[in-house]
């Protein structure tokens, strides 16, 4: 019976000790996710490119032209 128990307890850490190698794998490739993930974002891989969507260079100039034509704003300094 003894020797039973012993292989089993055997048998379990074993598996603990696989499972712990698991964790590790994982908890290291979450830390790869964020970094990858952005840099996918940046590419423009993360969703499929809308055809109707505006070029950038088209945005900028519209808003580019918005603000010409928008009133000025005065800032003064905070007194204090």
């Amino acid at each position: 019976e003894q020797t039973e128990i012993v292989r089993r307890v055997e048998i379990l850490f074993a598996f603990a000790d696989r499972l712990e190698a698991r964790l590790a794998t994982a908890r290291r490739q979450v830390g790869q996710l964020t970094p990858a993930l952005l840099a996918k974002a940046f590419r423009g891989e993360l969703v499929p490119q809308d055809p109707a969507d505006e070029p950038a260079a088209e945005l900028l100039k519209r808003l580019a032209a918005q603000r010409e034509v928008a009133p000025k704003v005065k800032r003064g300094r905070a007194k204090g």
